[in-house]
């Protein structure tokens, strides 16, 4: 009997429709679209604006996105997980408005967080509740509205940010595609480098951190960057050599777009070509849980059924690691 295994069958998106320039945030901080161009290869990045409107605003739209491309009906969609560093409330599950509100009322649901690793995380989870054979329709969204926790006097964190979601739907193969191996992994000790402190139980927002925007991002750069490069290209390099890949089984690299030197160092310590290289962060910029999602989406007419498809991702916590999943359909 064939092994099953999970493969991603549709893919969906969403993203506000204002875009923040590198010539608007000239007017806000002490930066240029050279400078920022040159350091992270963005040029805009999408905000979702709008009282009351939150992660789910965008989870929900690229859910309902998939759904109307799929044609799936939402009642037989089993499990929906929300990847986000960003929900709505404490405690109250953005994964379970986001499904009643696009109708998966048979679904259970879960919110995930691992910052930006939280998207490849959740691929690793919603498959293996496709291989378990207890579940059919598996889908999980990445979404992020990071400008609730960016400050735009920070020109370190907020020509870095945007806000979007993306969705993927798994279901069961039994064709050898999907998901085929995992190299994931945690470092706790990195935490201090990149977080949104202020807020958690361990240090719960206070008047004086408001007004001094203790409840925003921070991150230091240069050791962020450091640990970027090396555990991304590790990670990658992992997978293919478990997987006795070359460079030119290869077909794509979809990396986290934290930022193009990050993507260009992963993709050049595999030797792999540019054109095999998923981008658009000149478009988005980071939008944390989303990346990974939002290429799919903006790549799919490229993509064949047999496809070797490589992620990386890497994350406060710290968290990282590589997946690779054979493309399941043509679009």
């Amino acid at each position: 009997m064939s092994k099953t295994s999970a493969a991603i069958t549709a893919v969906g998106a969403y993203v506000p429709e204002y875009v923040l320039t590198n010539q608007i945030l000239e007017t806000m901080v002490d930066t240029n679209d050279e400078w920022i161009t040159t350091r992270t290869g963005i040029k805009e990045r999408r905000i979702l604006k709008g009282e009351g409107k939150g992660t789910s605003f965008l989870a929900i739209n690229a859910a309902r996105d998939l759904i109307k491309k799929r044609g799936i009906d939402p009642k037989d969609i089993e499990l929906v997980i929300v990847a986000t560093a960003t929900p709505d409330m404490k405690a109250a599950s953005t994964a379970a408005f986001t499904a009643s509100e696009i109708g998966a009322t048979n679904a259970f649901t879960f919110d995930m967080d691992a910052a930006c690793s939280s998207f490849l995380f959740g691929m690793s989870v919603a498959a293996s509740y496709i291989e378990s054979g207890r579940y059919k329709n598996v889908l999980l969204i990445g979404a992020d509205k990071m400008s609730s926790i960016i400050n735009y006097k920070d020109r370190a964190t907020c020509i870095i940010f945007g806000d979007g979601a993306g969705a993927v739907l798994f279901e069961p193969t039994q064709e050898n595609l999907g998901l085929q191996d995992e190299y994931l992994r945690s470092d706790g000790t990195g935490r201090e480098f990149l977080q949104a402190t202020y807020g958690g139980s361990s240090y719960p927002i206070t008047p004086e951190v408001l007004e001094n925007g203790g409840h925003c991002a921070f991150q230091e750069g240069r050791t962020v960057f450091k640990n970027a490069v090396f555990n991304m290209a590790d990670a990658t390099v992992k997978i293919l050599e478990r997987n006795n890949l070359s460079k030119d089984d290869v077909d794509w690299l979809v990396a986290h777009q934290a930022n193009k030197r990050i993507i260009d160092a992963t993709a050049n310590r595999i030797e792999l070509e540019q054109e095999k290289v998923m981008m658009n962060i000149h478009k988005y910029g980071n939008t944390t849980s989303a990346t990974l999602p939002l290429l799919l989406n903006d790549y799919e007419s490229q993509l064949r059924k047999g496809d070797n498809l490589i992620f990386a991702a890497f994350g406060g916590g710290f968290n990282w690691g590589s997946i690779y999943l054979k493309w399941a359909y043509n679009s």
